[in-house]
Parts: structure tokens; sequence; C-alpha cells
């Protein structure tokens, strides 16, 4: 087949793509019946001729895509590194694990380290910290935020401690002033997980932006998708480059995958004990992973990244709206509503409630109803990691008490404001917490 042939089919593969996600679209939504899920993917044709595009070259692995992605992403956050990978989870993994590098010297966080952290989240965050050998110690969280309470983060800092790794809590930035302050004072290291917050700034700058490096998040519950999928970033070189050797099974290598001698003297090294001469494609410095992600990923994740700044907007005013309509209807009577972090602008990912003490029901009583009329709700992840059965045999330590993480644990839940979520279903959960809540109230 001649090469016009192939182009003029490659088209029209693509834009049958588009008829078809056209073709697919989600109905109108019909209160009782429609689920409206805690988060969820919003896609398009274009995402999906992107998808397809990408699929046609049947490049399987990182290649042009991912390269574009990766620039893509650094720029939007203006930093200098992104290195994508499989997931959110995989990218802080592969941050606290850049910080204990043996190729840091004496900059290297040491087995039996302290970090900083909460226990009120996801358990990635933290669970990195304990695979590298290190100790979490766990903070209580501000109960208006639910981010870290950072007076009490700086009480915890021990000669032991090494770094700070904090999640911005439901795409609301925890109080970056104070933790970077914090940080700098006393020569640690911060990471940012930033998985829930894509977008979101602290002071006008993007969260993301104040650690030694970040992590987002690009699965479909998140602000953009990827499927799967997540990256590092960060503005130091160094750093990035340690990351992709981890991430590209440690190898001491910088060519990316179908590529060879940039470097010029592939067959030129002499490192280690190995022989002189021998492949520096096939030469380990690291005890790594392969946790690359494939270029269908990041070219689904380039046509997502242009919806970035409206998916935000649409967050923000759900979250906004819903609040303002809970206010009015007097649900604030029975249900603590939350607070934006002074200072911050979030990237909203959920609207966490708490069930007031002395309300005349629980949290499940009132998750189990919605759940009926068929509004999704999720916990504040892991609630309370210390009390998690896989932390049973884990060594860790809790600085002072943690009496508002394990309040969170046992009265809050949040619900969605993702962008698919529009005005008629807004209004069925206003409406169906009012109903509910007086149900149970014993006021109907």
């Amino acid at each position: 087949m001649a090469e016009n042939d192939t182009d003029a089919l490659r088209r029209q593969i693509i834009e049958l793509c588009r008829r078809h996600a056209a073709a697919t679209a989600p109905g109108p939504f019909v209160p009782g019946e429609t689920f409206i899920p805690a988060s969820g993917k919003v896609v398009d044709g274009d995402d999906l001729a992107m998808l397809v595009e990408a699929s046609l070259d049947m490049w399987l692995t990182a290649g042009r895509f991912a390269e574009a992605f990766e620039a893509r992403l650094a720029e939007t956050f203006g930093l200098r590194h992104a290195r994508m990978t499989v997931s959110g989870s995989a990218a802080n993994l592969l941050a606290f694990s850049t910080l204990c590098s043996p190729r840091l010297n004496e900059r290297a966080i040491p087995p039996g380290s302290e970090v900083l952290t909460v226990a009120a989240g996801f358990p990635t965050t933290v669970t990195p910290i304990i695979q590298n050998g290190c100790v979490p110690v766990f903070v209580d969280i501000d109960p208006a935020t639910h981010n870290v309470d950072a007076a009490r983060l700086a009480e915890a800092v021990t000669p032991a401690t090494r770094a700070i790794m904090l999640a911005h809590t439901l795409g609301n930035p925890f109080d970056l002033g104070a933790v970077s302050e914090i940080a700098r004072g006393h020569g640690l290291y911060l990471v940012e997980d930033c998985c829930d917050a894509l977008g979101a700034r602290w002071d006008g700058r993007h969260v993301g932006t104040f650690g030694d490096l970040a992590t987002v998040s690009f699965y479909p519950a998140h602000h953009i998708t990827t499927g799967e999928g997540g990256a590092v970033l960060t503005r130091n070189k160094a750093l990035a480059k340690l990351a992709e050797s981890l991430r590209d099974w440690g190898r001491d290598c910088w060519c990316p995958p179908g590529r060879s001698d940039s470097c010029g003297k592939r067959f030129d090294w002499h490192l280690g004990e190995l022989p002189p001469g021998y492949d520096h494609k096939y030469t380990y410095s690291q005890i790594g992973y392969n946790l690359k992600a494939t270029d269908m990923q990041a070219a689904l994740g380039l046509s997502q990244l242009d919806k970035l700044p409206g998916f935000v907007a649409r967050r923000n005013e759900n979250w906004r709206l819903l609040r303002d309509a809970f206010r009015r209807e007097g649900l604030d009577e029975f249900l603590i509503l939350p607070e934006t972090t002074p200072g911050a602008e979030p990237s909203w990912f959920g609207f966490l409630l708490t069930v007031r003490e002395g309300a005349p029901f629980g949290r499940n009583d009132l998750i189990r109803r919605l759940e009926e009329r068929r509004i999704g709700t999720r916990l504040l992840f892991a609630g309370n990691l210390t009390r998690q059965p896989a932390f049973a045999a884990v060594r860790y330590r809790i600085h002072g008490d943690l009496t508002h993480t394990d309040r969170t644990m046992r009265d809050s839940f949040w619900v969605g404001v993702w962008p698919g979520t529009g005005e008629a279903g807004r209004g069925y959960m206003v409406e169906t917490f009012r109903t509910v809540i007086t149900g149970l109230a014993g006021r109907l």
C-alpha cells in the first residue's frame, strides 16, 4: 500500500474514533437512576483519537508521545523535569527511593531515618518510607482542612528526621509556607504528593514546585487521566536522572527505548568490576524497577492536559455550589463543611463532610442511604493508617496523639465534585441530602 494510502487510512480511522465517541456519549441525567460517582473520568473524541493514533504506531513502550507529554507536564508546573511512570503510587515510590539512592552519597536518606507524614490519607504516600527501611512519624491533622497540623509537624522533628512526605488532601493544599519553612530550617527533604491536587496553587504557585520532588497521578478518578499512570517532577536535574534510572531497571544509561549511543561512548565505559567497554545499555548503577508507561497512555495524557484548566474550574465550581447549597438548606447543623487552607487555591478532588458530634445519626447511617439513592461516597481513604491491618507489624512513631485523625476515620466521608457532575446531578445530590438527613433527624 502506498504511503499516501496509509496516511488516508489513518485519518479515516481517527475520524471514525471521534464519531464513535460522539455516538456513545452518556445520555441525560435521570434523578434516582443515573449513578453519581464520587469521582470519574471525562473523555471525548479527541482523547480517543489520540489514544488510537498512538496505538497505530505500534510502538508499545515509551516513545514520542511520552517524550512530548513529559515536556508538556513539566511546563505546566513550571518545572524543568517530569518523568512519567505507571501510577501515582509508583511515582511516590520512585520519588522517595530517589532520595535514598546511594548515588546521593552523604545526602542520601539512610535506613532507619524518620520521615514526617500523616496517617489520614492514602497508604502509598507512606509505604515508600517503609519499603526503603525508614520510619514514618505520624502527626495529627488540622480538623478544618484535614491537612497536617503544621505546628505539631514542627514539634515532631528530631535529630533522626531526614524528610517530610505529605499529600495535599483532596486537592486542598497543606500550609506550604509553614511546611517549607520547617523543611528549610532543619535541612529536610520535602516530597509533595500532588496526586489529588493537580492544578492547585499556594501563594500563586503550583503545588509541587515547593518540594525537592513532587508526584502526580493520572488514574481515571483523578483530575486528568491516562488510564493508569503517574509522574515524578522536580527542578533538580540530578534527582530527575536518579528517578529515571530507578524507573528504568536501575540502568546507568540514559538513552530512551529504541535509541543507542546518545553519549557516543556506548562501548567505552569502564564501570564497577565489569570488563572495559561493557555495553552501557546493560550497565546498572542502582537497584531499580521497570515502571515505565506506554506511548498510548502518554498520548491520552497530552489530550487531557489541554482540558485541565476547564476541569479544575468545573471541580471548584461544583465544590463552591455544593457548599453554598448545604449552608442554605441548613445541613451544616448536622455536618461540618470543608474549609479551604488560608492562602491556598485548591483544585478540589472531593467534598469532605464530617457528621457532627451529637447528630441523631452516624456516618454509616447516612452513606448507606445515599448509596441506595445512587450517590457514590468515599471515606478519607485509609482513615488512620495505624489502625489498618497492614500496619500491625510496621515500625512507626506517633507524635503526640491522632485525635483528629481518629475522628475523621469515624465520622468523615466525601462525595464527588468531578467535572462530569452537572447542574441536574448537583441539584439531586442536595435534595437527597436534605431529604435523607431530615428523615434521619426525625423531622419528617
